[in-house]
């Protein structure tokens, strides 16, 4: 399992340093800032996670995880900057990076003793703090706060099944791989079809 979750980690951290550039590229950002923001994106959540945990933060023990945001990041920007792609390019990377952040996160907060709830939640921080920070960077409002489709409450959903999976003897392996299933199909269906929760408002 401890494989499997490093390289799971090594791809979020590649796939979220991709959003984070294509969003950049929106706002027409140089090279310092679209790497920046692909970085922030890419490391962010797990660096929350880690603190939170009072666990050595991830990419300062192992610069692997650093070395594989910045790399994905300039090679991101040399090679889409040219290209003209669909408005909504990032979601599907996104929604990718989001099933891989949330797994690792929730994996190595139960691996740290967390209690289950506890565990669900830092997947979820894992998982959408990135994105909040590549928003925030790109002057918009995080995706999460907003009325949309199914965003956090798609990585908690992934994030339950991993912990009941494993509650219920599922191996650790395969009840990662069911929960990334989950979040990725919430995520995506969510997106297909406009799958969005009640939103509050007063009435007058």
């Amino acid at each position: 399992m401890e494989n499997l979750l490093y390289w799971i980690g090594l791809a979020a951290v590649a796939v979220s340093a991709l959003t984070g550039v294509l969003d950049a590229g929106r706002k027409n950002m140089d090279l310092i800032g679209a790497v920046m923001v692909g970085s922030a994106t890419a490391l962010g959540g797990g660096t929350v996670r880690d603190v939170l945990l009072d666990r050595k933060v991830f990419w300062i023990s192992d610069q692997t995880y650093l070395i594989v945001a910045l790399a994905t990041a300039l090679l991101i920007f040399f090679a889409v900057r040219a290209l003209r792609l669909p408005s909504r390019r990032f979601l599907i990377p996104d929604a990718i990076g989001l099933a891989l952040f949330t797994v690792s996160g929730t994996q190595i907060a139960l691996e740290w003793q967390a209690p289950w709830l506890v565990a669900s939640l830092l997947g979820v921080i894992t998982g959408v703090v990135g994105g909040v920070l590549r928003d925030v960077l790109c002057n918009e409002v995080p995706l999460v706060f907003v009325r949309g489709e199914l965003y956090a409450s798609a990585a908690w959903a992934g994030a339950l099944a991993l912990v009941g999976l494993q509650g219920l003897g599922v191996s650790p392996v395969i009840a990662a791989w069911a929960g990334m299933a989950v979040v990725l199909a919430a995520r995506l269906l969510a997106i297909a079809f406009r799958i969005t929760l009640p939103t509050y408002s007063e009435r007058q």
